[in-house]
């Protein structure tokens, strides 16, 4: 060829090149214009025996930070490619077996495979991922380099001083970069087929992760098994994404995905590539801190990998935050301890006990059951989240002390206990609500002792209240002082809605010493719903339907009640 030919031929190549470079320059910036600068990159490529050329690489320059266009690179190189959807795959044949190096957009685990079917797959991790520009994948020139490298096992390198590539692909391969895996500049041989069962167990196991927040970030720490594993980790990205991959690791990758409601570090996602890679995208808060830095280190004592996370913080504020909350936790923990969650019901007498007997043979503890289970029905039945509890359910005898003992073990927040009255006078009627306390008239009196008769069926009665003195009744009345107000109270709402339904033939609310209320540590209440000596009013307490009437009207003066001291108790907490 002459030399006129060969310049004429020169100049077509470099028209060609130009036009080239304009057109993919219109196709990059035919978007707004970013800080990058559309530049070329030559690169001299040689293919032994004094053979090869030069070209140019498109590529985008901000500063000193030089991204190559992967595409542009394999055609310099002259190896074909393909795009797909998630990136491009390049194909090079220089050896007896082409291989193929697949390049996926967001992702630094580059996978490299071999026409040849006996040849294993190999990964090849990067610094950074490939980033995605206009339908084009970049790479920054040095880890571009690197991965041709490493891929065709031939050196590529760049020159930064003279701001140029060169690459000798000589037919034979170099042999030292052969079957490399792992991160750039720290490679790992491909095991060979007698060593592959050792490497198979020396391979790293991530077992567990475990997450500290704290007020200006956050440290994570990956627990190992196994032997130190090649890691690297990429800054938070723009949307506060981090990636952490290893080399030759492996994780059960269910049991370490996790989701975190509170805190800087909103999830982690661990992901296996093939060639035994393993990647962890942590996604991180960076709406409510700025993240300042994200580090990580290797504990070899513990054989932890740490994460070192950190953000701007306002520390006094979240320190408030802090307090404001456990202030707010002792808070609801009061009202769950002072809500009026748990109602004792005590149906009196019982079993062989039956109580006051009326002159048509009706038994108080048959009318005290059928009550107390209305009752305890309506409270069920209108408050589904209020527990009741029954000191006896059927016609069994309780003793005196273990009900108040049954309303204790329960953690009751109210003691209401069930009677009829019985008087020699026959002409006695109405209605009457008790609390404890030293008996201020004869007809208390009477009535406590009546009550209180019958712990003369207990097998230990004389163990159990010695010492049930006036004085002691005296004392008993003041150990329950925190209570008299809220036992008045309770007397006095139950009180009306009984006056409500018996007319005008309430008694009022009395004060007694009554057995059945020295034990209960609650608030607490002894109902005489009326007289079972007046043959009018046993004929109306006998009635099933009166019954539930009577319970009903019991319950309205719970229901009062609580009102009241929820309402009462919700003010006191909250000032």
């Amino acid at each position: 060829m002459s030399n006129f030919s060969r310049h004429i031929r020169s100049s077509f190549n470099s028209l060609t090149l130009l036009l080239l470079l304009t057109l993919s320059y219109s196709a990059l910036f035919a978007a707004p214009a970013t800080l990058h600068e559309l530049t070329a990159i030559p690169i001299v490529v040689t293919r032994g025996n004094s053979h090869g050329y030069t070209i140019r690489v498109l590529a985008l320059k901000s500063g000193n930070n030089v991204m190559i266009d992967i595409e542009s690179m394999a055609r310099a190189l002259r190896l074909t490619f393909r795009k797909n959807p998630d990136g491009v795959v390049l194909e090079e044949s220089l050896g007896k077996s082409a291989t193929l190096c697949t390049i996926s957009t967001g992702n630094n685990f580059i996978r490299v495979s071999s026409r040849n079917p006996e040849l294993p797959e190999r990964i090849i991790q990067l610094p950074s991922a490939p980033t995605g520009k206009q339908s084009r994948l970049y790479l920054p020139i040095n880890q571009a380099c690197r991965l041709f490298s490493l891929w065709l096992d031939r050196p590529v390198e760049y020159n930064a001083a003279a701001e140029k590539m060169s690459a000798a692909l000589q037919s034979e391969r170099a042999g030292e970069l052969s079957g490399t895996i792992g991160l750039l500049g720290n490679e790992e041989r491909r095991a060979t087929p007698e060593s592959s069962s050792q490497n198979e167990s020396m391979k790293t196991v991530i077992t567990g992760i475990k997450i500290e927040q704290r007020a200006n970030g956050a440290i994570i720490n990956f627990t190992a098994s196994g032997p130190l594993a090649q890691a690297s980790l990429l800054k938070p990205d723009s949307e506060g994404v981090i990636y952490f991959s290893f080399a030759n690791t492996s994780c059960d990758v269910e049991a370490l995905t996790m989701v975190n409601k509170s805190g800087i570090v909103k999830s982690i996602t661990p992901q296996r590539f093939p060639g035994n890679g393993l990647q962890f995208t942590i996604a991180l808060d960076n709406r409510s801190a700025s993240i300042n830095s994200a580090d990580f280190q290797y504990n070899k004592k513990s054989n932890r990998y740490v994460i070192y996370i950190r953000s701007d913080a306002d520390v006094e504020a979240i320190h408030r935050k802090e307090k404001e909350l456990q202030i707010a936790q002792i808070l609801n923990r009061d009202i769950e301890k002072w809500k009026l969650n748990t109602i004792v019901l005590d149906a009196g007498h019982g079993g062989k006990d039956p109580g006051a007997i009326g002159g048509n043979g009706t038994r108080e503890k048959d009318v005290a059951l059928n009550i107390v289970h209305d009752l305890g029905t309506f409270i069920e039945q209108k408050w589904p989240e209020v527990q009741v509890i029954y000191t006896r359910k059927d016609d069994t005898f309780i003793p005196l002390h273990e009900r108040g003992k049954i309303a204790n073990r329960n953690a009751g927040k109210l003691f209401i206990s069930v009677h009829c009255n019985a008087s020699q006078n026959h002409s006695a009627r109405g209605s009457e609500v008790y609390i404890l306390g030293a008996h201020k008239n004869k007809d208390a009196l009477d009535v406590a002792m009546q009550e209180n008769s019958v712990i003369r069926n207990e097998a230990d009665y004389q163990t159990e209240y010695k010492g049930f003195t006036e004085e002691y009744l005296i004392m008993s009345s003041m150990a329950q002082n925190a209570f008299a107000k809220q036992s008045t109270t309770l007397a006095q709402n139950i009180i009306k809605p009984v006056e409500q339904k018996q007319g005008s033939n309430s008694r009022g609310v009395r004060q007694a010493g009554f057995m059945v209320l020295w034990t209960p540590s609650m608030p607490s209440a002894l109902v005489e719903v009326g007289y079972l000596s007046n043959p009018a009013e046993e004929q109306i307490l006998r009635d099933r339907q009166e019954q539930a009437k009577i319970a009903y009207g019991i319950f309205k003066g719970v229901q009062l009640y609580r009102k009241n001291y929820e309402t009462s108790t919700m003010a006191s907490l909250n000032k």
